[in-house]
C-alpha cells in the first residue's frame, strides 16, 4: 500500500492512545466491581462513555473546522489526560461518570481526526485494507493496554497514571509529522439523514456495531467474573476478544476491496452471530472460553471497519469528517443504550444474556444487508475521487 508511509506517524499515535484507552476501558469496570458499584452503575459507566462520545460527534467537526486537525487533536488528548488523572482521586459513581463521559467526548474527536486522515490518504481500491491496518494497530494497542493489568493490579493510582503517560506520549508522533493534513471539512454540521441516504447499510451497521461492542466493552469483564474467572484472569478474556479483532480486520478489509462490502458483512456477521449464540447457551471455561472470545473479536469486530469503508466509497474528499462523525454518532446511539439494557438482561437471565443480545443484533444486520443487496444489487465500484 503506497499510502502507508503517509500515515506512519498517525499509526504510532494510534498505538499509544488506544493502549491508554484500552487500559482504562477494562480498568474502569474491574475497579468499579471491586469497589462495590452495582451492575447497573457499571453498565451506566459504559453508557456515560458513549453518551460523551455522542456529544463529541456534534462538536468534533466544528472544532476541527475551526482550528484544524492537528490543533484539535492536541486539545482532545489533553482533556483525556486530565480525566485519567482525576478518576483515582474520587472513586464514586457520579465523578466517574463525568470522567468517562469526558473520555468519550474527546475520543470522538480523536477518532474523527484519525479516520478522516486515514481516508484522505486512501482510494477506493485500497481503502478497506488501509483502514484495516489502522484498526489492526488499534486492536493490538487495546489488547496490550488491557494486558498491562496483569502486571499493574487495580486498586491504586498507578494504572491510572500509566494511562496518563500513554496518552501524553500519543500526542508526540502526529504533531511532529511533516505529512500534509486532510482538507478542512466544508460542512461542520452532523448530517445523519444524509448519511443514511448515502449508505444505508453503513448507517445501520454502525448502529449495530455500537450496540454490540458497547455492551461487551462495558460488561465483558463483569461477564467473565460472573462465570467464575478470577479478577487477575479477566484481562485474558477481554484481550482475547481484542486479539481476534486485530487478526480479523485486515482479511475482511482486503476481501471487501475486491467485492461488494455488503457481501462480506453478511458472511462475517453470520458466523459471528453463531459464535455468540454458543456463548449465550453454554458457560465455557479455561482455554475454550478464551478461544470463544477470540472468535467473537475475529468476526464481529470487523463490522465498523466495513461500514466506514463502504460509506467512504460513496463520499467525496470534503465529506470525510462528516462521514466519520456521522458513523460515530450512529455507533454511539447503539452503544449508549446497550450496556444498561444488557446489565438488566444479565440480572434477569444470567451472564449469557450479554451474548444473546449481541447475536440478535448481528442477525438483524445480516438480514438488512441481504435485503439491500436485493434492492440494490452489487455493482462495480467507481474510481476514487480522492487523489
Amino acid at each position: 500500500m503506497k499510502a502507508l508511509p503517509s500515515v506512519a506517524a498517525l499509526l504510532v499515535s494510534v498505538l499509544l492512545l488506544i493502549a491508554g484507552n484500552g487500559l482504562i476501558g477494562v480498568l474502569t469496570p474491574l475497579q468499579a466491581t471491586l469497589t462495590g458499584f452495582s451492575d447497573l452503575t457499571i453498565g451506566l459507566l459504559g453508557s456515560a462513555y458513549f453518551a460523551g462520545m455522542l456529544a463529541g460527534t456534534f462538536a468534533a467537526p466544528k472544532i476541527v473546522g475551526r482550528v484544524g486537525h492537528l490543533r484539535a487533536f492536541s486539545v482532545f488528548v489533553a482533556v483525556a489526560i486530565v480525566a485519567a488523572i482525576l478518576m483515582p482521586a474520587w472513586q464514586a459513581p457520579a465523578p466517574w461518570m463525568i470522567c468517562r463521559a469526558a473520555f468519550g467526548f474527546v475520543f470522538a474527536g480523536i477518532y474523527a481526526v484519525i479516520e478522516s486522515w486515514i481516508n484522505a490518504k486512501a482510494d477506493n481500491a485500497s481503502r478497506g485494507a488501509l483502514y484495516a491496518v489502522y484498526q489492526l494497530v488499534g486492536f493490538v494497542a487495546s489488547a496490550g493496554g488491557q494486558l498491562l493489568l496483569r502486571d499493574i493490579p487495580p486498586g491504586s493510582f498507578l494504572p491510572f497514571n500509566v494511562v496518563g503517560v500513554l496518552l501524553a506520549l500519543g500526542i508526540v508522533p502526529l504533531t511532529m509529522t511533516s505529512v500534509e493534513a486532510p482538507l478542512q471539512p466544508r460542512s461542520i454540521r452532523l448530517r445523519p439523514i444524509w448519511l443514511l441516504r448515502l449508505a444505508p447499510v453503513s448507517a445501520l451497521a454502525a448502529l449495530v456495531a455500537g450496540f454490540t461492542n458497547g455492551a461487551l466493552f462495558a460488561l465483558g469483564p463483569v461477564y467473565a467474573l460472573q462465570i467464575g474467572l478470577a479478577p487477575s484472569s479477566v484481562p485474558l478474556f477481554t484481550a482475547a476478544v481484542v486479539a481476534g479483532s486485530a487478526l480479523g480486520v485486515y482479511p475482511a478489509g482486503h476481501f471487501s476491496d475486491r467485492m461488494d462490502r455488503r457481501l462480506v458483512i453478511v458472511a462475517v456477521m453470520g458466523v459471528g452471530a453463531a459464535v455468540e449464540i454458543a456463548l449465550a447457551a453454554t458457560r465455557f471455561s479455561g482455554a475454550t472460553l478464551i478461544l470463544m472470545g477470540f472468535l467473537v473479536g475475529l468476526t464481529t469486530y470487523t463490522l465498523y471497519t466495513l461500514a466506514v469503508s463502504h460509506a467512504n466509497d460513496r463520499g467525496k474528499p470534503h465529506d470525510l469528517v462528516p462521514i466519520s462523525s456521522g458513523l460515530l454518532f450512529t455507533y454511539c446511539l447503539g452503544a449508549i443504550v446497550s450496556p444498561a439494557l444488557a446489565s438488566l438482561l444479565m440480572r434477569g437471565f444470567g451472564p449469557g444474556a450479554l451474548f444473546a443480545q449481541s447475536a440478535t443484533a448481528h442477525a438483524a444486520i445480516v438480514a438488512f444487508a441481504l435485503w439491500r443487496l436485493f434492492v440494490e444489487p452489487a455493482r462495480p465500484r467507481p474510481a476514487s475521487p480522492i487523489p
